[in-house]
């Protein structure tokens, strides 16, 4: 079905298409699966930047043996509550869900679990983790490190990546927080998706080549940490980012997003970490208390302009409720017409619109 503002493709429609991509480059289907399910969810959610729109990434990633197609992730060190897994330089989400499922069965035995990996790659929107441990009635947390697009404040040059944390944690009724932020101003995916749509980006996300502010994507040079410049707290951003590299890289092992490759033939090495946090280890109520607070912060008087206060979580669970009633997802124009080139170059059913 076509809209004013786009096409609307079923959410099974859009699951089979990725997985038909990634079978047709030899991809197994346990993994392909995998890829598909975290990239629907994105876009499901209304985060368009995690969803199909990096499908040709991922592919990429394989047909030039950057990643790898088969296997499975490996432990290396584990105690009773932490372990150390090697990706063995697999599908990021094919990774992330063997270390948070790891993360969730330490935490139901012990209260919690906490798995740093290294030889991976990217793993996808954070939150689709962090809800995985949520169905457990657990905490989750998820955070990785990804190439550097970030500078430091007070830097000229980029050192740390974008750098997402998310904390899910469940509620009552089905009720539960989802915070999945980038350290940055925005995540790269905003502004790549921006670019293909050829829009402009606001003021205050991103810096060209010089250090100055740009409402071009194509200009981009880095993206400003979260916060903006250092007098609108920015240090906070950054210093955030170099918490991520800390539970990531450097309990792995792995590289640092300043030395992470950025060549297309080239490993890229992400590491990722991951908690699962059993709530019932502490007083009881967890989940009475934290609706309450949302529910509290939910039912605020809105400032001037605004309709109403928003939970962190809720406006997935809104846009989630649009793509019910219209039956499947809204795609922009320019990302079915980039998703079915793919399907033509690869000689996949191209995706059929509601």
């Amino acid at each position: 079905m076509m809209s004013s503002e786009g096409h609307i493709v079923a959410k099974k429609e859009v699951d089979e298409f990725i997985k038909n991509c990634c079978e047709a480059i030899g991809i197994q289907a346990e993994h392909s699966s995998v890829l598909a399910d975290v990239l629907v969810s994105a876009d499901y959610r209304g985060h368009y930047s995690h969803g199909i729109k990096n499908i040709d990434v991922y592919l990429n990633d394989v047909r030039n043996k950057v990643t790898a197609v088969a296997g499975i992730p490996e432990i290396v060190k584990q105690s009773a509550s932490t372990a150390l897994v090697d990706g063995n330089n697999l599908l990021g989400p094919v990774v992330g869900r063997f270390c948070m499922d790891l993360a969730i069965e330490e935490a139901k035995s012990t209260g919690i679990g906490w798995v740093s990996a290294r030889e991976s790659n990217h793993f996808g929107m954070a939150a689709w983790y962090g809800l995985r441990a949520v169905n457990h009635g657990l905490v989750g947390m998820a955070f990785t490190n990804t190439g550097s697009s970030m500078a430091p404040s007070r830097a000229r040059q980029n050192a740390l990546g974008t750098n997402p944390i998310c904390v899910a944690a469940p509620g009552n009724d089905g009720d539960c927080f989802v915070l999945d932020m980038a350290t940055t101003t925005v995540a790269f995916g905003k502004i790549a998706l921006a670019q293909m749509k050829g829009k402009p980006i606001p003021e205050g996300w991103a810096v060209d080549k010089d250090g100055k502010d740009t409402v071009d994507p194509a200009e981009m040079y880095g993206i400003l940490p979260l916060g903006g410049r250092e007098n609108t707290s920015g240090y906070k951003g950054y210093g955030l980012a170099v918490m991520v590299e800390m539970f990531c890289s450097m309990l792995s092992d792995s590289v640092c997003g300043y030395k992470m490759a950025q060549g297309i033939h080239e490993s890229c090495s992400m590491s990722h970490c991951f908690v699962a946090l059993n709530p019932e280890m502490f007083e009881d109520g967890f989940q009475d208390r934290l609706s309450d607070l949302m529910n509290f912060c939910r039912n605020l008087d809105p400032a001037d302009g605004e309709s109403e206060v928003l939970a962190p979580g809720d406006p997935e669970r809104k846009h989630m409720e649009i793509c019910d009633k219209q039956g499947g997802i809204l795609y922009h124009p320019s990302q079915i017409k980039a998703a079915n080139e793919t399907a033509a170059r690869l000689g996949v059913k191209p995706l059929t619109t509601v």
